[in-house]
């Protein structure tokens, strides 16, 4: 049996894996970076694929308190107000909600349950390497032997570069912050975005509230960059980007309104990989360090819920480590390879130089989400239920 098991990443990939190994009365050691087990980035959306894997951890309740159901994604472009995105979840052959949530209320729904668990936690780690269960750490420690590593350290993991991943890095990224909730003109039901062609995006998330305010509510506010085109953003100064952007959607002044300084909003790289393998001796590879993409499906999170909890079955089914390894392999191939390739044919639609791919966007592909069987097509794609990955017994779109 495979008893010591130890996770490197603290992440929602990391956290959901050593909850449910911890329960499975594994000993679990959650190996993390920080001197402080804590959350990184902002809001996102949390597919019906991910709620089906807290609905396993009998977590969803408690998520649902921090968050915003979602039941509608719309986007328009600029200058016409034409709609080339709408997409509703009432769509699905068995509607569910998606749930806008912030990372730290997920974060603290997922690590207090470790807790409360079993599972340890060892911070100021920063894992480089593992071989023969045993954990590297940057600065020359080597961790005792487990029988079973979990890396969930994210889409620059070192793990999955030494197993041949290989990062594609993509020349857009965004900027991503949180902001207060701003109100009037605003769907608290739905993720909105305005588009000029392919090369400016802009996004207001719902995505609840904190932990410690629960009562404040919030919202993710995004706005597409190249990420070369950084450091020239921060040097103009907040004023002229303001400008740009209202002319393209007045309504967003309050938010623009909460943003005083260039620090408010975190720039975040996109790069693409997918490992063939994402299992070798003693060791998976979970979430964005077996697969990474861009953002515009919004599966991040959703897929590495899945992988933790296709791991967790695997080796409860299979008491041999290596049949467990090679059964979780299999079971997220597919799907993965589905939606890795999914995200890189739509993101040139959404971010890219050049007029002729937004033009198809907004004047073929918008026609084509009109025909009858296209909106339940278009909510099984951005669930995560397309080659649905919860299981035969639950299986519909």
């Amino acid at each position: 049996m495979t008893r010591s098991v130890a996770v490197a990443g603290a992440g929602p990939t990391g956290l959901a894996a050593a909850l449910m190994l911890a329960r499975q009365g594994r000993q679990v050691v959650v190996h993390e970076r920080f001197e402080e087990a804590r959350p990184v980035g902002a809001g996102f959306m949390l597919q019906p694929t991910g709620l089906h894997v807290l609905d396993r951890l009998g977590l969803t309740a408690e998520v649902e308190r921090h968050a915003q159901p979602l039941t509608h994604i719309f986007g328009r472009e600029a200058r016409r107000g034409r709609v080339v995105l709408d997409i509703r979840y009432g769509d699905l052959k068995a509607p569910r909600p998606s749930l806008g949530v912030h990372r730290a209320a997920l974060f603290h729904v997922l690590h207090r349950a470790c807790l409360a668990d079993g599972v340890a936690f060892e911070t100021g780690r920063e894992i480089v390497g593992a071989a023969d269960g045993r954990l590297t750490g940057a600065d020359g420690w080597t961790s005792a032997r487990f029988d079973l590593i979990v890396d969930a350290t994210g889409a620059r993991s070192p793990i999955a570069r030494a197993l041949g991943a290989r990062r594609q890095e993509l020349g857009w990224s965004g900027l991503w912050g949180t902001v207060p909730w701003p109100g009037g003109g605003f769907d608290q039901g739905a993720l909105e975005q305005v588009y000029r062609e392919a090369s400016k995006m802009i996004g207001v998330l719902p995505c609840g509230g904190l932990p410690d305010a629960p009562d404040q509510r919030l919202a993710t506010f995004f706005w597409s960059l190249k990420g070369d085109d950084h450091p020239a953003w921060r040097a103009a100064g907040l004023d002229p980007w303001k400008a740009e952007i209202l002319s393209l959607w007045p309504e967003v002044a309050p938010i623009l309104d909460s943003i005083a300084d260039p620090d408010a909003l975190t720039l975040a790289r996109y790069g693409h990989h997918t490992l063939i393998r994402p299992v070798a001796d003693r060791l998976a590879v979970l979430g964005d360090a077996a697969h990474s993409t861009s953002p515009q499906l919004g599966q991040g999170v959703n897929m590495g819920l899945l992988d933790a909890l296709a791991l967790a079955d695997a080796l409860e089914t299979h008491p041999d480590l290596s049949d467990a390894l090679a059964a979780y392999a299999a079971a997220r191939r597919w799907h993965v390879r589905l939606y890795q390739a999914l995200s890189m044919i739509f993101t040139p639609f959404y971010q890219a130089d050049g007029a002729v791919l937004p033009w198809i966007r907004d004047h073929i592909l918008g026609k084509v989400a009109r025909l009858p069987f296209a909106p339940r097509l278009l909510a099984a794609t951005v669930s995560g239920l397309l080659l649905d990955p919860r299981g035969p017994a639950i299986r519909k779109m």
